[in-house]
């Protein structure tokens, strides 16, 4: 089984949000929305799901007028195939790659494809530039721009806000970064915000990064973005749950049961 943590550059119009999240039906199992990114990340399981969504959001997005924190490249900007059940990437990759012959040729979509070979921040760095797309039009499309493929392991979005300047939360951005980390800061209207990818949860979990952030910043608030293994989730003492903003029914474990 897979899931696809497809990422859309909308997170302000909530009906426009609805109507592309709903395409998926029965397959999407968590809509996270933040306006102040403008983007918004859907967890779907399966293949047809994710190609249903894109059609939607390439129909009502348009990348010409979009504007938000997040770095992006495209109304249907990240497509990550994830194996679930301790399952290898083989299948991943095989339903990256079909995904995006599919959206060259249906959608017309310059489409960039990462993985264990190349990084997403690297294929940002380069796309058009560097790098040429691995399918489908060489420059841009007018309205939705270009989208990047993936096939990755689990990973943990995760988003602290911090009572610190802006130069600060830069500086802890930048010391947290590892293999097992990726972070950025913003300064957002609604605060200063340390903004974590935990590339490998199993070793570096909410609760370290937040004690990690914690140790040169009050921290604010915390938030999951999207959903989180149930190993993950164990691997935290329960005490600690509210104050991470993670629970047992935000896990894709508890959805695929409720599913």
């Amino acid at each position: 089984m897979l899931e696809c943590v497809v990422n859309i550059s909308e997170g302000r119009d909530q009906p426009a949000v609805a109507a592309i999240a709903s395409a998926a039906g029965p397959d999407l199992l968590d809509v996270h929305s933040d306006p102040d990114h403008n983007r918004s990340v859907l967890t779907l399981i399966g293949e047809d799901a994710p190609r249903a969504v894109s059609v939607e959001a390439v129909a009502r997005l348009d990348l010409r007028t979009h504007g938000g924190a997040h770095p992006r490249f495209g109304v249907v900007d990240v497509v990550p195939f994830v194996p679930l059940a301790a399952s290898d990437l083989s299948g991943a990759i095989r339903a990256r790659d079909q995904y995006a012959h599919w959206a060259a040729v249906t959608l017309d979509l310059p489409c960039f494809l990462y993985g264990p070979d190349r990084d997403l921040p690297g294929v940002r760095r380069g796309a058009f530039g560097e790098l040429a797309p691995d399918l489908g039009p060489v420059e841009p499309h007018p309205t939705a721009g270009a989208v990047a493929v993936g096939a990755r392991m689990p990973l943990v979005a995760y988003n602290l806000w911090v009572d610190a300047p802006p130069g600060v939360a830069t500086r802890i951005a930048r010391e947290l970064r590892s293999p097992m980390v990726r972070a950025l800061a913003f300064d957002l209207p609604s605060g200063v915000q340390v903004s974590c990818n935990l590339i490998q949860p199993d070793r570096f979990a909410p609760d370290a990064v937040y004690d990690a952030v914690a140790a040169h910043a009050r921290i604010v608030r915390a938030e999951l973005v999207g959903l989180l293994p149930e190993s993950v989730l164990q691997s935290v003492p329960a005490h600690r749950w509210t104050e991470l903003d993670i629970d047992d029914d935000r896990t894709i474990e508890a959805r695929l049961a409720r599913r």
